[in-house]
């Protein structure tokens, strides 16, 4: 256990393999869930049903949700700690992870009835909250430009707009979604006027949604998802009208945590996959893992992920001890993406012409770590956010 001086407040920070016997279970549920079933899900981009429900049924899902509501009220380091250790076993942890990060703007931010009324609920698996409407065609990264509006007619918002690469929208009961209730031009702010709602999209399919998948590079139910005079109860606006674009800021640096810690999973297995073949492949009458060409990418990759790593655990440190981490969490989200790129590339290469075999398991890794780079966040934002916020220099956008 290391101890983190932050502002004179003591933080301690795990080392070695912290929680042991929650890693074990999840490992048990992984090796239900082999590369073959994960092969046969890209082949028709189906969305892996049994392997989130075996999640669900042990709680993994549940983890930061109080005791209160049903969940397990973990520290972020333990839920990170399970999204690790999915990819690590060759799983895929997006397919769930969103309802980990998502459901922290409903319990931090909704009212006591919507507490109530959900959290039981999500934490049970009787409903999913697995899709977050933030991302626009002509907004991207720009979230304070994006263009679906909410008018309030009554006791319902009105809403009509479009969201994209809206991940898990047709495998999901419920979407946290992000619109706008004051007009850009009609507000002193450009992060004012924007509200957070809790959309049945079970319910409102057909009527006043309609969601269309996206034919992607990775297996991650991308959707476009697009609203007609949908109408959604007032009683389900979290918070306050006009302040949502806080409440979502407000959940960002779990996001990093948890996102980074999940690549670090994504490189390990990787690199031990390629550890495991340059040991075990003869060629010239020797492992090609002796050769120094082999050795060195192979060594720099794990030091990358052990820098991750440390990164990773220093950041849910402070986040539990609620202590200052945005600087700790996009750090760690950024080092994370790049080591886990990295450790996949270099397995790539060790692999040679294998690696482009299904069969391997390891182009679909590739293509999976490489997306980390790009979202949930960008690693030019990140570069933006520490200049400015952490160096000081002028912001540049």
């Amino acid at each position: 256990m290391l101890n983190l001086n932050n502002n004179d407040d003591e933080v301690s920070m795990p080392l070695g393999r912290d929680y042991p016997e929650l890693r074990d279970a999840v490992q048990r549920i992984c090796a239900q869930f082999p590369g073959s079933y994960w092969r046969a899900l890209e082949d028709d981009s189906s969305y892996p049903t049994e392997f989130i429900e075996a999640l669900t049924k042990a709680g993994f899902l549940a983890s930061l949700i109080p005791e209160e509501y049903g969940g397990s009220g973990l520290p972020i380091r333990a839920a990170a700690v399970i999204l690790e250790e999915i990819n690590a076993s060759g799983c895929v942890a997006s397919q769930g992870h969103a309802q980990m990060y998502i459901m922290g703007t409903l319990l931090r931010h909704g009212s006591d009835a919507q507490k109530n009324h959900y959290l039981p609920k999500i934490a049970s698996g009787e409903l999913r909250l697995q899709a977050f409407g933030v991302t626009e065609p002509t907004s991207g990264s720009d979230t304070t430009s994006l263009k679906t509006m909410a008018i309030k007619q009554g006791d319902h918002y009105v809403v009509s707009g479009q969201k994209v690469w809206t991940s898990r929208a047709l495998h999901s009961d419920l979407m946290l979604l992000l619109a706008r209730t004051t007009p850009l031009g009609e507000v002193v702010k450009k992060t004012d006027g924007l509200s957070v709602f809790i959309v049945d999209l079970k319910e409102s399919l057909g009527r006043g949604v309609e969601i269309r998948p996206i034919d992607a590079m990775i297996n991650h139910g991308a959707t476009e998802v697009f609203f007609d005079q949908l109408r959604v109860p007032a009683e389900n606006l979290i918070g306050q009208e006009g302040k949502g674009f806080k409440y979502i800021l407000d959940g960002m640096n779990a996001e990093r945590i948890l996102v980074g810690t999940e690549a670090v999973g994504d490189g390990r297995w990787c690199l031990n996959h390629a550890v495991n073949y340059a040991n075990n492949r003869t060629v010239f009458g020797r492992s090609i893992g002796k050769n120094q060409g082999v050795q060195f990418p192979l060594a720099r990759a794990h030091i990358e992920l052990e820098v991750a790593d440390t990164m990773c655990r220093k950041a849910a440190a402070l986040f539990d001890a609620k202590q200052e981490c945005g600087e700790a969490a996009n750090i760690a989200k950024l080092v994370a993406s790049e080591a886990a790129f990295k450790a996949a590339d270099v397995a790539m290469q060790t692999l040679g012409g294998y690696s482009f075999a299904k069969e391997y398991e390891l182009e679909r890794k590739w293509r999976e770590s490489r997306l980390y780079q790009i979202a949930p966040i960008s690693t030019n934002m990140i570069l933006a956010y520490i200049a400015q916020h952490v160096l000081g220099l002028e912001r540049s956008y």
